[in-house]
């Protein structure tokens, strides 16, 4: 098997169980896999290829846990600028409803190819409309391409306005097409297994989306396939006021009235998480994707992820949809992560490495996942390394690692996912990022012009 050396970091860190930072630290890869971990002045092996990683923080490959790539073609939309979050959705839902599987296809190569040049390599996406024919497999099959390990959730509207719902009949579905798709997902591409490069996952798109009969079923599709379930709840003000007055329950105490708390479930946002939720969620070992740039964007509040994770609760980092964050950096959300938590909850609310906790090990938890989020022998090669030498960082090499989150966010370098190098020097090596970017814009004109 082919083997890489990256050597001699300005700093590795594993993010292992003890929290090991090496100067000067080495990382082997053997094929798919960390073979071995060096510290400095140890002798080091030989390897097909070697890559100088000293003006570089080598670390784990950064895990985004919640998006929708699809919206990347709708960033900044005049209508959808200036409103929270059930008036923005009003703005746009016309506008998805003239996706194309075309658009699902580049959207999704666009949104990944950001991430992963800014050090992401693995994704969730929740893609949750269909029209014209948009099938998750157009996602799937752009993953594949791009080289992204891919987490692709089947998201799914059921309940129009005519039912009482927010989203417009026209980019609802029926439910039983829903659940028979989901099926077919599952078993066409699910891979449970360690190092996996694509698993699902069963995705009702919220709570004023869909009927409680549709997230109960879908969670008994879930344990029935060993797959992750997955939706909003309690992201704003509205959101708990809908569930408080259509089902007479919190949203955590209507997610665990219906299945949806364990440690195969994670729910994105839960800005408005109250203390018996978040008791709840910490109980049952069910995870939160915390978005802080969308919830500001959209202002939705600052969810309590200090006391989420004193109380055990498992809470990873996502950029959520890139028209309601209009960008989809990894490390600058773990910059607004720290900045946030620190605007809410004082100075000391969150520290520069907790922030990047969250976007490695806390992610790789919250997708129920051990073989990402770490550095360690038999982990997955899944690596990326910052350069540190350029401006951002000029006087901030006391401490390079927490650099990282305090200074302005700069791309990866180097990008490993699976063992397979997808970013060298800065550039993407998988696709052609300017054609790519050109037929983004066209489409992009196209969807939002009608």
């Amino acid at each position: 098997m082919r083997t890489t050396l990256f050597k001699n970091a300005l700093v590795l860190a594993t993010m292992d169980d003890t929290r090991r930072e090496l100067p000067g630290g080495s990382v082997l890869v053997r094929g798919n896999r960390v073979a071995s971990i060096h510290a400095a002045g140890e002798n080091l092996p030989a390897a097909d290829e070697t890559i100088d990683c000293s003006r570089h923080v080598l670390m784990p490959g950064l895990i985004n846990t919640h998006h929708h790539m699809y919206q990347s073609l709708t960033r900044a939309v005049p209508a959808a600028q200036d409103v929270d979050l059930f008036a923005w959705l009003k703005a746009l839902y016309p506008i998805w409803a003239r996706l194309t599987p075309e658009m699902i296809t580049i959207s999704t190569q666009t949104a990944m190819a950001e991430l992963i040049l800014s050090g992401c390599t693995t994704s969730s996406d929740h893609l949750y409309i269909y029209p014209d024919g948009c099938r998750l497999d157009d996602a799937i099959a752009a993953a594949h391409e791009i080289g992204m390990r891919f987490h692709a959730a089947r998201g799914a509207m059921s309940v129009g306005e005519s039912k009482g719902g927010l989203p417009p009949d026209r980019v609802v579905e029926d439910e039983s097409v829903i659940l028979k798709d989901m099926q077919r997902l599952v078993e066409a591409y699910h891979d449970p297994s360690e190092c996996s490069m694509c698993r699902m996952v069963l995705a009702p798109c919220s709570p004023f989306s869909v009927s409680t009969d549709l997230m109960r079923e879908s969670a008994v599709m879930a344990r029935h396939y060993g797959v992750s379930l997955h939706t909003h709840l309690a992201e704003n003000d509205d959101d708990v006021a809908y569930s408080l007055a259509k089902f007479g329950a919190t949203p955590a105490q209507y997610a665990e009235n219906l299945g949806w708390t364990g440690h195969d479930v994670w729910h994105a946002h839960c800005v408005k998480l109250d203390d018996d939720g978040i008791f709840r969620f910490a109980r049952t070992g069910t995870g939160v994707a915390h978005c802080p740039c969308s919830n500001m964007r959209l202002a939705s509040g600052i969810a309590p992820v200090g006391k989420m994770r004193a109380a055990g609760v498992s809470v990873g980092l996502g950029v959520d949809g890139s028209a309601s964050n209009d960008g989809a950096h990894m490390l600058g959300e773990a910059r607004q992560a720290l900045l946030l938590q620190r605007v809410g909850f004082g100075p000391a609310a969150m520290t520069a490495r907790q922030a990047l906790e969250l976007a490695t090990r806390g992610g790789a938890k919250v997708l129920n996942r051990s073989d990402i989020g770490h550095l360690a022998p038999g982990m997955a090669a899944d690596l990326v390394a910052f350069d540190v030498s350029g401006i951002a960082h000029a006087g901030a090499l006391h401490d390079p690692l927490a650099a990282l989150a305090f200074a302005a966010p700069v791309a990866a370098a180097h990008v490993m996912i699976n063992g397979r190098l997808v970013v060298r020097e800065g550039a993407l090596l998988t696709l052609n990022l300017h054609s790519l970017v050109r037929r983004h814009n066209e489409l992009s004109t196209i969807l939002v012009n009608g």
